[in-house]
């Protein structure tokens, strides 16, 4: 972390001021007006810096409360006149500060002007009106200044500027700069809003944070863990900001401290009545016109923070009651604010260290409505003090299923188990039997347990009619099982149910979509989305259940080739989550992520999926981690960056091997295979990508994922293999989508070495989306055209390869480093070439390769022969030039 704080955000304002104090009429300088830590001492220290280094002379005066009450208490530093007559004293204290001027003149800066004494506001005042010296003034807005201040500005004599907070935008470039890397989102805007703009606040927040470790970088992500960590330091600064608060004032504030917003009726109603006119005069609370019914809050959040860290744990289980017992009031119909009345019995059971007396129903609806906002953890908190406080079965269910939902398996098969000596009815043994099976296969990774629960319930189906709900749940494991065929059946019998559950529905419909999809029936699944998303609005799970949905529409779109939808798809999920906590927000980074590999984006999918591979580690999803372990792997590879890429790949790999993969889910096997070959072809052994990528492709074809059999070929095409042209043609009959006839064009045109239809199968695949695979295809035409001796083509070719690179953010696959500078290598040469890059012996190449030690010599002495080179070094330095990731 750097330790000097760059200036961010204020280029506009520096750009003014400089304006400003080179002009020589009109004003003779500028005022800053702004709140307090907004960063105006920062902005005026900047200013007078450049008025430095252009020659000016300059005077930097700090003014505070303690110097106020000496006569040119502020100037003690730089001047050292007195005298009894203020005339004379102010002519002499301007020409010992003009002493020295050459033609820059002096530039005299005056921080916290409103804190000035009366003599010095007349030195400022003169040297302003005399044109004596440049003035540079700042005041805190809403401070009462000095009259001979206030006039100088009202008179026309300054200019003003109003410095205004920090955005987010600018907040979020500060602490990358700050920190050295990239920041994660939800961590950015949270530190936004606790700082509202103000740079100390912001320092203050990032170095008690640092110094916690609450803020440390993960995998390259600086990310935020834990509530907020208020130092010594800030806490006296926010305390100062708020004034000496009376007694009544500060009861109002703790009571918005731990309940805030609250409608002010119901606030007036808990405190002193004046007390609420008073917080709101002074500016400590605020109170929201627009809304109805009114609503209060703490003016500043900092506020919350350290009331909350100030009071007692006895206090504020009171205060927490205090509110819990309100909102019960005000809300007579148990709803609206029922989880913030559960949360808050909760804390003040917690501070107390014990509980009191509990409402099962209160805690029950709570965990339904954390359940709605993704929050599992809450949800199995709530739900767990449901069955603590004798709220029976439903509690039970639902805090088996909250845990299950947040990873908990072991803890969730547990209590999966006493639940089921529970259960009362064959409805509820059918219940617990699907949920058991839901955590013995997504959670605990044990498929051939998670079927036989299913068969021990079939002979009970029947007659409580909910075999369609087991049909759902079949669905979905089929799908993740690959085997697609299997999950449209199950999926197509539960949904022909009119009675089906919503919760059946939005499994059935998981397993529906990914079915169809990967079969490449892409083109079915709108119906699927649009009544899987109307159920999962009726239900407190919904909004969990139709995001993995999302991500599976988001994938079969992908594999289909309708790139546009997949990203529109992944922005609107990112904007309906919102603020919501949980794994909803770190999901929707994750979907941003993947649409931009898909689209060939490769900084941005990285940073992204690295964002959100933090986030899912903090929240205990190993399956949402690994996938984006998985992507991540195939955007760094085909950066070209073959280090990073193994690294990557390795990381991979140990999460297959410390079994946090998901083992059930087979459907992702081709694209482990695809990451594989990714990586081999950033390493420069193209002939193993692919020989992977045809590995692939037969895995696909092996389950009848169609889509994914595309796909991998597609890739192989782009590496540069030949040979698969008729496949291709064969599957743009059967799969769905742009992607399958434009990969099959692009097979047709590299087999026939046609520069101008490999052209057009660029333009098609930009058009499509895939700017990586347009890229590929472009500088095969450009090697295409080159060897065919048609420079002029050849040129144009490799123009729009280079553009296609740049818009995918340094992409560097094998086809681009061939167009950019070929050196007259055969294909088996440069691969070997790449791997002598790498440091790598003769024998390991031909163990790698699959040949014998004396082939490779051979290769590398007929590469020798044509390049001119006489040792393995000059070979390895050539293959690192033309391809620098190498």
């Amino acid at each position: 972390m750097k330790a000097a704080w760059p200036l961010t955000g204020r280029g506009e304002e520096l750009r003014f001021i400089d304006r400003a104090l080179r002009r020589e009429d009109g004003p003779g300088g500028v005022m800053l007006a702004g709140a307090a830590g907004v960063g105006k001492t920062r902005l005026a220290r900047e200013a007078l810096a450049v008025a430095a280094r252009r020659g000016a002379v300059a005077r930097w005066v700090p003014a505070t409360a303690s110097a106020r009450v000496l006569p040119l208490g502020a100037f003690a530093g730089v001047l050292t006149v007195t005298g009894r007559d203020q005339s004379r004293v102010v002519q002499r204290a301007t020409a010992a500060l003009v002493d020295g001027a050459g033609t820059a003149g002096v530039v005299v800066a005056v921080d916290d002007a409103h804190l000035l004494d009366d003599l010095s506001s007349l030195l400022v005042q003169h040297l302003v009106i005399r044109r004596a010296a440049t003035v540079l003034l700042t005041v805190r807005s809403g401070e009462r200044a000095p009259d001979a201040i206030t006039g100088l500005w009202k008179d026309g004599y300054l200019d003003r500027c109003e410095v205004q907070p920090l955005s987010e935008a600018e907040t979020a470039e500060l602490l990358e700069m700050v920190l050295g890397g990239p920041v994660d989102s939800a961590t950015a805007a949270r530190l936004c809003a606790l700082a509202r703009g103000s740079a100390l606040y912001l320092r203050q927040l990032v170095d008690s944070g640092v110094e916690s470790t609450r803020l440390r970088e993960i995998r390259g992500v600086w990310r935020w863990e834990g509530p907020p960590v208020v130092s010594s330091g800030l806490s006296e600064l926010v305390e100062a900001r708020m004034g000496n608060l009376s007694e009544p004032v500060l009861d109002v504030v703790d009571v918005l401290a731990f309940g805030e917003p609250l409608p002010l009726s119901l606030l007036v109603g808990m405190t002193d009545p004046a007390a609420v006119e008073s917080a709101e005069a002074s500016g400590v609370v605020t109170v929201a016109s627009d809304e109805e019914p009114l609503q209060a809050r703490l003016a500043h959040p900092l506020y919350g923070e350290v009331r909350r860290m100030r009071t007692g744990p006895l206090r504020a289980a009171r205060v927490c009651r205090r509110v819990a017992q309100a909102l019960g009031e005000a809300d007579e119909h148990g709803g609206a604010d029922v989880l913030r009345r559960a949360v808050l019995t909760l804390e003040a059971d917690a501070a107390l260290g014990a509980e009191g007396e509990a409402d099962p129903d209160m805690f029950t609806a709570a965990a339904q409505r954390a359940l709605e906002l993704c929050d599992a953890a809450l949800a199995a908190r709530l739900a767990d003090a449901a069955v603590r406080a004798g709220g029976g079965y439903i509690p039970h269910f639902l805090l088996v299923y909250a845990l299950c939902l947040g990873n908990q398996g072991d803890d969730a098969e547990r209590e999966a188990a006493a639940l089921a000596l529970r259960a009362a009815t064959d409805e509820q043994r059918v219940q617990v039997a699907l949920l058991r099976a839901g955590n013995l296969f997504w959670r605990l990774g044990r498929p051939d347990q998670a079927e036989a629960t299913l068969d021990a319930v079939d002979p009970l189906a029947p007659a409580i009619d909910v075999g369609a709900e087991v049909s759902a749940l079949r669905a979905a494991i089929s799908a993740d099982l690959g085997r697609p065929e299997d999950a449209i059946r199950a999926a197509t019998k539960a949904l022909e149910s009119p009675s089906l559950p919503d919760l059946a529905v939005g499994m059935a419909s998981w397993g529906l979509t990914l079915g169809l999809g990967v079969v490449g029936r892409v083109d079915e699944i709108g119906p699927v989305i649009d009544r899987a998303a109307t159920a999962a609005a009726r239900i407190a799970e919904g909004r969990l259940l139709l995001l993995r949905v999302k991500f599976f529409q988001i994938n079969v779109l992908r594999l289909g080739g309708y790139l546009d939808e997949a990203e529109a798809l992944a922005r609107e999920q990112r904007d309906d989550t919102g603020e919501v906590p949980g794994i909803g927000t770190v999901a929707a980074v994750f979907l941003l992520g993947y649409t931009a590999l898909g689209r060939g984006t490769l900084r941005s999918a990285q940073r992204l999926l690295r964002e959100a591979h933090t986030g899912f580690g903090a929240c205990d999803q190993p399956v949402w981690a690994f996938l984006c372990q998985l992507n991540l792997t195939q955007a760094v590879a085909m950066s070209g960056a073959a280090v990073a890429a193994e690294r990557e790949l390795d990381a991979l790999d140990g999460a297959i091997r410390d079994r946090r993969a998901p083992n059930a889910f087979h459907w992702i096997r081709p694209e482990i295979i695809l990451a594989r070959a990714w990586v081999a072809a950033a390493q420069g052994t193209v002939s193993q990508a692919i020989g992977l990528a045809h590995e692939a492709a037969d895995t696909a074809r092996a389950t009848g994922q169609l889509a994914h059999e595309v796909f991998a070929l597609h890739t192989a095409v782009s590496f540069g293999d030949r040979t698969v042209a008729e496949r291709l043609t064969e599957l743009a009959t059967l799969v769905d989508g742009p992607r399958a006839p434009a990969a099959a064009a692009h097979a047709a045109a590299l087999a026939a070495d046609d520069g101008h239809a490999l052209l057009e199968v660029s333009q098609r695949l930009e058009q499509m989306g895939d700017l990586l695979a347009a890229a590929d295809a472009a500088a095969q035409a450009t090697t295409a055209y080159t060897q065919h001796g048609l420079r002029g083509s050849a040129t144009a070719a490799a123009a729009r390869a280079h553009r296609l690179a740049k818009d995918c953010e340094g992409a560097r696959t094998p086809a681009l480093a061939l167009a950019a500078r070929p050196l007259p290598l055969t294909a088996r040469q440069r691969e070997i070439g790449a791997l002598v890059a790498q440091g790598l012996s003769n024998q390991q190449i031909a163990d790698r390769l699959t040949m014998s030690v004396r082939t490779v010599e051979g290769h590398i002495y007929r590469a020798g022969t044509k390049l001119g080179f006489t040792n393995r070094a000059e070979f390895a330095a050539l293959i690192r030039e033309e391809s620098p990731g190498t």
